[in-house]
């Protein structure tokens, strides 16, 4: 892998310029599983930003989902609701 390519991608995912680094010293040194190891665990991290970022979609949808349960029965029964 070309040290360019691989640096223009980590800078596409949004990696910072530490880990951009460390993955640079990695590949230059030839230590390929070492730098293997480090992706994966760059990739762990950005996992786990997914899976928050999900939750807080999931959290949104449910606050939406209830808002428009609440302008339904508004809507059908003609009155206001108590919250």
């Amino acid at each position: 892998m070309e040290l360019k390519v691989m640096i223009d991608w980590l800078s596409d995912i949004g990696c910072d310029d530490k880990q951009k680094e460390t993955a640079k010293m990695f590949l230059n040194s030839g230590q390929k599983s070492e730098l293997i190891g480090y992706l994966k665990k760059c990739r762990c991290i950005l996992m786990d930003e997914m899976h928050e970022s999900q939750r807080k979609v999931d959290h949104m949808d449910y606050l939406i989902r209830q808002a428009e349960k609440e302008a339904a029965k508004e809507k059908t029964y003609g009155g206001q609701s108590n919250d």
